[in-house]
């Protein structure tokens, strides 16, 4: 069974840096895709940024463009979420996912953390 950790979550304030991880473990990972979401309260939850495994693919939303950077650590089968530049408005739980399908459907994953809160102070 596949499971997603993630850690680095917190209380930062506006303009402050936090990195999330997600550790990654159940099985051997190959051409699979990685991402991360948020969900802020009361919305919808938004698809953050992507990483295929092979490294040649990542996607960001506009909204997270220039101020976070998605990476992964195939020897730990982890992926981080570097976020700098925070504002109020990336308050959300962060969760991440793993789709076994690094070129299916952006949006659709297979496996889901538990996700991690992120509170972005004014």
């Amino acid at each position: 069974q596949v499971q997603l950790v993630e850690s680095g979550g917190g209380l930062v304030q506006a303009g402050g840096s936090l990195r999330l991880s997600c550790a990654a473990s159940g099985r051997t990972f190959s051409r699979y895709r990685m991402a991360w979401f948020r969900q802020p309260p009361g919305k919808e939850r938004e698809l953050v940024a992507a990483i295929r495994w092979t490294g040649d693919f990542i996607y960001y939303a506009a909204s997270v463009k220039g101020r976070f950077t998605i990476s992964r650590d195939s020897t730990k089968n982890t992926v981080y979420l570097q976020m700098s530049g925070l504002k109020p408005e990336d308050t959300a739980v962060y969760r991440c996912a793993l789709s076994l399908l690094g070129s299916g459907p952006l949006y659709d994953y297979d496996y889901w953390g538990q996700g991690t809160q992120v509170t972005v102070s004014s």
